[in-house]
């Protein structure tokens, strides 16, 4: 047991944002009458739980071998997965807004602060070290463009400017990261089978950053349909790279599938909720069926590898 907490590996949060974003979405269902309450209650609080668990692993694995955890927060991959830590923070503190405004204003600081020195960390170190193009996947977009999910409950808990202040962040982060994986993608070599799956990540941006512009602004202009429409277009761009994703091998980061899913759903009911326009319903329903089949999907494998012991173990 010693050993396996050990290697608790950091990529295990992936998994609360994708639950706790298909939690969101339910609860958008919800509010719609499209589904019942208690499926978004128990998909939230299955999360939270698990939350906490891994959480636990995670501070037994610091108390156990110190310097493991400090290689993963030094790691040019690893350190970008630090962020899904207070992601999945924010996300909770938006998945418990309806039901509990106390535990998700408190969930909502901690992941703020905790986000903002992450974030910060991060880009420090990307500037203090030397990097290899080939170093480069879409997990980098997770510590900086992730900045756009603070203003979601970000206008309801402190001034418009404040959440302005992240959303510019993580909009100029998503355009400049954006770039470069283009180029990594196209004039170099094809990324490692491990980093396909986060090829999804490319979907969250403008998905969130739809979201997060509408609840600044309370607009539905030219922008916001640019936005969503982007996110969209990564969608379909997906489907035609579905080949990329035929027989790869199963890793943690397969779980980069599923919150983008929820991204996209969630943007569009509330595309919806704005307009109206019945395409956005059905870009809903075909979002949260895509969601659950690959959340179970790669439920059943994780544990599979769970039962092989093939998860905790020495990565390289």
């Amino acid at each position: 047991m010693k050993e396996k907490l050990q290697y608790v590996p950091i990529t295990l949060y992936s998994i609360i944002m994708g639950l706790t974003g298909l939690a969101i979405a339910l609860s958008k269902f919800a509010a719609m009458n499209w589904l019942p309450e208690s499926i978004y209650i128990g998909v939230l609080y299955f999360s939270s739980s698990l939350f906490i668990i891994i959480s636990l692993m995670y501070i037994a694995k610091v108390f156990i071998d110190f310097n493991e955890a400090k290689t993963d927060f030094r790691h040019r991959i690893r350190i970008n997965f630090f962020s899904a830590i207070s992601i999945s923070l924010l996300l909770l503190s938006i998945a418990y807004h309806p039901i509990n405004h106390s535990i998700s204003l408190v969930l909502w600081w901690v992941g703020v602060v905790s986000h903002t020195f992450i974030m910060l960390h991060t880009i420090a170190f990307w500037i203090q070290h030397n990097f290899e193009i080939h170093t480069f996947n879409p997990a980098w977009f997770i510590p900086v463009v992730g900045n756009i999910i603070i203003p979601i409950m970000g206008v309801e808990y402190m001034s418009v400017s404040f959440s302005f202040f992240y959303f510019a962040i993580g909009a100029f982060f998503w355009i400049i990261l954006f770039a470069i994986f283009l180029n990594r993608v196209i004039f170099h070599d094809q990324l490692p089978t491990k980093f396909i799956p986060t090829l999804f990540i490319l979907i969250a941006p403008p998905a969130i950053g739809f979201i997060s512009y509408y609840k600044i602004t309370q607009q539905w202009d030219l922008f916001a349909e640019f936005l969503i429409n982007i996110a969209y277009f990564f969608v379909i761009l997906l489907i035609f790279l579905f080949k990329s994703f035929k027989n790869i091998k199963f890793f943690i980061s397969w779980w980069a599938f599923t919150f983008p899913l929820d991204a996209i759903t969630i943007a569009s009911v509330l595309a919806y909720q704005i307009t109206k326009k019945p395409i956005y319903m059905y870009a809903s329903w075909v979002g949260l069926t895509l969601a659950i089949i690959f959340i179970v999907i790669v439920t059943y494998k994780t544990i599979g590898k769970i039962r092989h012991g093939e998860i905790c173990i020495k990565e390289d």
